[in-house]
């Protein structure tokens, strides 16, 4: 993008031009956002015309396609991730449509796009060698696997050759995987991790010690626990792939098509449950696939409603300013209303036990929180204050950033930060059952090919 915003104008692509905001900056990223996420459209409208039931599937494209996420996140924050996810879609329509190298090969040019989608790349290696490579009974298909990897190869060699040829790739890797930054973004991404940072400062807090580094510095500060044992880049690694293992053992077992898709959607959620800091954008990744799983059940579509309302309410610190929150909070019920009262009316069920009901209680209650979070949220900054302090010794036990010059740093602390604290706690809460949900109906699937 940055070849044809040079020809528009020079200044967009000077790197020592960050604030440049001219007319031309806002044209050209709006334009092309939109002219991307036509492949997004395109993708989903395939979807409809070889779905089992066109009905069904024509409200799962629309919500997708007018997804809040892709809202927040590219049309008013700015990015291409509708275009990115049309990729992904696109190679997800292949495979179900039964031309898995295709589905290869697409998903490999979106690898080279952005690296993010590298948490889905397990369930995709998996399902292509077992229902690909190999025979039904197991044996390798020499053919298919050469067909595979070269296409693969290719398509890297040409995404990373010039990195190559010009010795960039030890620098390319370390902007890749920058594992300076801390475990918690700025804001807390509501996942595993949040719960147990939150954890932390209520045992600080118990106990009454003091004196411990924020939990939340900004883009390259580390996380650092005041209770509990400080968490590292190969711990979380090593629980993200623990878990991943569990779904792959059964993605082998089951390679069908269904499988394929929640064991994708699964890795996805391992990924944004467990990595290292990981953005609150990066819950599109489970979303966008969990959608295509909406309609097969109650349990399945139980699961996508928390999760979607939950990781939707997530994005909002995004936008902050009034006219945003105007916009987010009216277009995301708006969404919902379209989309999950016809998705629940197709696929409710009653019941039929105690625990079920309890738990179908405690869930209805979980989400109408969400109402009273927005309005706590909302009057918050009455509440609210900022404070300057220097050599980074940050007052109070929360803090949401860390900004300004040698000597002099001002952070907003106290209750300024506890809108955001609450608001990735409570939405953290839901993904996580969200996704033990999510992991018991897999897991419990019957080993038939659907």
């Amino acid at each position: 993008m940055s070849i044809p915003a040079a020809l528009i104008d020079p200044k967009i692509v000077d790197l020592n031009n960050l604030n440049y905001d001219a007319w031309s900056v806002i044209a050209y990223q709006r334009t092309t956002v939109i002219l991307t996420e036509l492949v997004l459209g395109f993708v989903l409208v395939r979807f409809i015309r070889g779905a089992v039931d066109p009905s069904v599937q024509r409200i799962i494209s629309a919500s997708l396609f007018l997804h809040p996420g892709f809202l927040i996140v590219d049309h008013i924050h700015f990015q291409y991730n509708g275009f990115m996810f049309g990729i992904l879609l696109w190679s997800i329509l292949m495979a179900r449509n039964g031309n898995k190298l295709a589905s290869g090969f697409l998903f490999a040019v979106l690898l080279n796009f952005k690296h993010i989608y590298m948490y889905l790349a397990p369930a995709y290696f998996i399902y292509l060698l077992r229902s690909f490579c190999l025979s039904p009974t197991g044996e390798l298909l020499p053919s298919r696997f050469l067909s595979l990897a070269n296409t693969v190869i290719l398509v890297f060699t040409v995404s990373l050759g010039p990195f190559l040829l010009m010795g960039q790739i030890p620098q390319l890797l370390s902007r890749l995987f920058p594992f300076t930054r801390g475990l918690n973004h700025a804001y807390w991404a509501p996942n595993a991790w949040a719960l147990v940072t939150f954890a932390d400062r209520v045992l600080l807090k118990a106990i009454n010690e003091s004196g411990v580094a924020s939990t939340s510095r900004g883009l390259v500060g580390d996380t650092v626990f005041a209770i509990i044992p400080n968490v590292k880049p190969i711990h979380t690694f090593l629980v993200t792939l623990a878990f991943q293992m569990i779904f792959l053992v059964k993605l082998w077992r089951l390679p069908s098509y269904k499988s394929f898709l929640a064991a994708l959607t699964l890795c996805g959620y391992t990924s944004y449950m467990f990595g290292w800091h990981v953005h609150e954008k990066a819950i599109l990744l489970v979303l966008v696939p969990l959608s295509l799983l909406a309609a097969e059940s109650h349990a399945y579509f139980r699961t996508y409603l928390i999760a979607s309302v939950a990781g939707i309410f997530s994005l909002f610190p995004l936008l902050f300013t009034p006219a945003e929150t105007l916009v987010k909070i009216i277009y995301s019920v708006v969404w919902g209303v379209f989309v999950l009262g016809p998705l629940n009316q197709r696929t409710y069920e009653f019941p039929t036990s105690l625990p079920f009901v309890l738990v179908d209680t405690l869930e209805k209650l979980y989400l109408a929180g969400f109402a009273l979070l927005q309005i706590f949220v909302t009057l918050s900054p009455l509440l609210t204050g900022s404070v300057n302090t220097s050599n980074g010794d940050v007052p109070g036990d929360f803090v949401t950033s860390i900004s300004g010059t040698e000597g002099v740093v001002e952070v907003s602390a106290g209750m300024e930060f506890l809108p955001l604290m609450m608001t990735s706690v409570y939405c953290a809460i839901g993904l996580v059952w969200a996704f033990v949900r999510l992991s018991v109906i897999y897991l419990r699937q019957a080993e038939e090919a659907t």
